[in-house]
């Protein structure tokens, strides 16, 4: 008797004290709906841009030869995204720090990562929240331009901002 009230008291705690691991959830299954659907999921860029410049460069801030400072001819750019993030709480942004290929890949990391929040610092003077704002580097791992001249290299010195869903 003794035997199997310890065996049933046994499997009764095993049981009763396990857990279930506790799923995270995706985005499809996050616990608010979303606001639109996912093929209108992608954030719209702010109109604001600098003279002469493309419609991407609107969504980038380039730099000198070991520099990670924001030069002013960008300060419209980060403060149209600023207040777009601002506008729009629920909106991620990702700001990917590169480099060119010179200079080690460990010099390069650190370089990209400076560049990166020094846009998320601007991105959350402009009125974005830091929770809005992930910077990471990628060094010189995506290069916009891969010939070995200086005209080259300055594609590649830059921080690129990405908003859900695009990365």
């Amino acid at each position: 008797m003794k035997k199997a009230l310890l065996s049933a008291l046994t499997l009764f705690l095993i049981y009763g004290c396990a857990t279930t691991p506790e799923s995270t959830p995706t985005e499809s299954q996050s616990a608010t709906p979303p606001a639109a659907p996912p093929q209108a999921k992608v954030t719209p860029v702010p109109t604001t841009s600098v003279q002469g410049e493309s419609k991407d460069s609107r969504r980038s801030v380039f730099y000198d030869l070991d520099k990670y400072d924001i030069k002013d001819q960008y300060r419209p750019i980060l403060q149209a995204h600023g207040k777009y993030l601002q506008d729009h709480r629920g909106t991620k942004m990702l700001v990917q720090g590169n480099c060119d290929e010179r200079g080690s890949r460990e010099y390069n990391i650190a370089l990209g990562q400076r560049r990166a929040e020094g846009v998320k610092r601007m991105l959350v003077l402009m009125g974005a929240t830091e929770s809005q704002v992930e910077p990471v580097s990628l060094g010189e791992e995506k290069p916009r331009c891969t010939d070995h001249s200086e005209n080259c290299w300055q594609q590649n010195r830059r921080s690129d901002m990405l908003y859900s869903g695009e990365y």
